[in-house]
Formats: C-alpha cells, structure tokens, sequence
C-alpha cells in the first residue's frame, strides 16, 4: 500500500511550468470558438439591436 502512495505521489511532484502555458492557449482557443459561434448565430439579432439603439442617439 505504501509504495502505491509512494509511486501516486511521484506523478503530484512533477514540476509542469511549461504545461501552464498551453493550459492558457487552449483556453483562449476555446473562448474564442465560442466567441465566434455566438456572433454566428445571434449576429442578426445583435445587429438589429444596435441599429435600433443607434437609430434613436
């Protein structure tokens, strides 16, 4: 049991400061995606609301 605890704890140590890095650029990829597929689908809508707003100013 203990060399179990041992060896799990061995993968915990490991120091990871470049996957710190790609963890961002995945996210951002991810934000931007989604980014897109809401002005994608909603983009009528959205333009219809700021023409109305810029209408009335």
């Amino acid at each position: 049991m203990m060399q179990l605890m041992n060896w799990m704890s061995s993968f915990s140590l490991r120091k990871e400061e470049g996957q710190g890095l790609a963890e961002y650029a995945l996210i951002l990829a991810l934000i931007a995606v989604v980014a897109i597929l809401a002005l994608i689908f909603l983009g009528t809508q959205i333009r219809t609301i700021l023409s109305t707003i810029g209408a009335a100013i």
